[in-house]
């Protein structure tokens, strides 16, 4: 009998100077997205599918499932994981975003063979910098 076993999702929140419009335009993109993460496909239309671009892994597929302008974007990404944007307007010039990406069970491996519980690690500190350094300096340029 198999059961999943999941492991805790990655959560990273960062206050961005910078206006809520300004913020989502760089979360909801194409080119917002490629600007401080990865080359991608990408359009804000609720089922749409699209690509992310890895140079290491190469393409990723992905579909939109969650928008709600300007305070929330979620994609299926690749075949187990989940990603969310979430925007929250703390005043006129700061932007609360928090990433959220779901989908990590110790049973499984990604499509490269790799284990979720190892690569779980990797990403977290992945996303550590992606969005508190990449993210903070696109939006606050």
């Amino acid at each position: 009998m198999h059961t999943e076993k999941a492991l805790p999702e990655i959560r990273k929140t960062v206050v961005l100077k910078a206006p809520i419009e300004k913020v989502w335009t760089a979360v909801s993109t194409s080119e917002g997205i490629a600007a401080w993460w990865m080359d991608n496909t990408f359009e804000p239309v609720l089922g749409k599918e699209f690509i992310l671009r890895s140079s290491q892994f190469g393409d990723s597929p992905c579909t939109v499932t969650e928008l709600t302008p300007p305070h929330r974007l979620g994609f299926d990404w690749g075949k187990d994981w989940h990603l969310v944007f979430e925007l929250k307007e703390l005043d006129q010039q700061q932007t609360e975003f928090t990433l959220i990406h779901s989908g990590w069970d110790e049973t499984k491996a990604t499509e490269f063979g790799q284990p979720h519980s190892m690569i779980r690690g990797i990403m977290d500190g992945g996303w550590e910098g992606i969005v508190n350094k990449s993210l903070v300096r696109y939006t606050e340029a």
